[in-house]
């Protein structure tokens, strides 16, 4: 087990969180077992606050990549202050690579590159004054500094999913995203429409093509998007929004962004969505119901939006 060694630093514990789940996805896949070891392994970790997790929980649901993990190790190697901090480290990293029982070669080669990158970490005095003194940032140092950090969009991933999940491929460097030009404030909008679109249409635990496309449909009526513009949106709402995402934030955000009468059009786009594969259920009018009231709309709007749909396709 992880001993709780004493932490010279306290941001260090998060910092070395975030290194773990960097190694975890070095294979660039985590599997369920690998999943539930590291947030084991995690859980562990003494003095990690709500939000620290969060933040965590961040780099676990989406692939860390190679320059990513470089900027964390590097900041790693910056926060440790003594050999007690090293020792820590390293223990964490070798109980992640050796939970599941398997080793790969890759994952094996980069917990020992970690690994020699904090054993040359000087931590005595001298070592301390030597990074005081440091002249220049050199190239590699902002190159670093340039890498990407989702961090930069921690609010995002706490408030609004879908616009952090869209800014987040955006920025990759796979070149696939197709890019949205349009004002941050109607992206951010569009975002939360979209996670709350996602919300019903997750209800049932099986997202069809047909809601797919009712969503899809949706923004490109309302936000005027291209056809791949919308269903990129609508890949990543699906993606992050599940059955059992608190929407606490999405409402309030939406209901801040919009008028009355925009929110009491939206009520009958959620019709739409649950509507498209043959038949509103119980369980989707339930959920749109709860939306209704998140967003501060009168029951009638809900009754209203709820007739759009013929009745042999609702549920009474």
């Amino acid at each position: 087990m992880l001993r709780r060694c004493p932490i010279s630093n306290p941001e260090l514990i998060l910092t070395l969180g975030k290194v773990i789940i960097a190694a975890a996805w070095a294979d660039h896949e985590v599997s369920n077992e690998e999943l539930n070891n590291l947030k084991d392994l995690l859980f562990r970790l003494p003095e990690l606050t709500g939000r620290e997790w969060a933040m965590l929980e961040m780099y676990i649901e989406s692939p860390v990549g190679d320059v990513e993990r470089e900027r964390l190790v590097d900041q790693l190697k910056g926060q440790l202050q003594s050999s007690a901090d090293k020792a820590l480290a390293k223990q964490a990293l070798e109980e992640l690579v050796s939970a599941d029982g398997v080793i790969t070669d890759e994952e094996r080669a980069v917990v020992d590159s970690i690994n020699a990158e904090i054993d040359s970490v000087s931590v005595g005095v001298f070592g301390q004054v030597g990074r005081l003194l440091s002249g220049p940032v050199s190239r590699r140092e902002q190159a670093l500094r340039e890498a990407p950090n989702r961090e930069d969009h921690f609010e995002d991933y706490i408030k609004n999913k879908v616009y952090y999940g869209l800014q987040l491929r955006m920025e990759g460097d796979d070149g696939k995203a197709p890019g949205i030009e349009i004002p941050d404030s109607e992206l951010r909008l569009l975002s939360l429409a979209g996670g709350l679109m996602s919300r019903v249409a997750h209800v049932d635990l099986d997202v069809t093509d047909d809601e797919i496309a009712a969503m899809a449909k949706a923004l490109q009526t309302d936000w005027k998007l291209r056809g791949d513009q919308a269903a990129f949106v609508v890949e990543v709402a699906v993606s992050e929004i599940g059955p059992d995402m608190d929407y606490y934030r999405m409402t309030r955000e939406f209901f801040e962004g919009t008028s009355e009468e925009q929110r009491v059009e939206f009520l009958k786009v959620l019709f739409a969505v649950g509507d498209a594969d043959g038949r509103v259920s119980n369980e989707e009018m339930e959920e749109i119901r709860t939306i209704a009231t998140a967003l501060r709309l009168p029951h009638k709007a809900f009754i209203d939006a709820k007739l759009t749909i013929p009745k042999e396709r609702r549920a009474s």
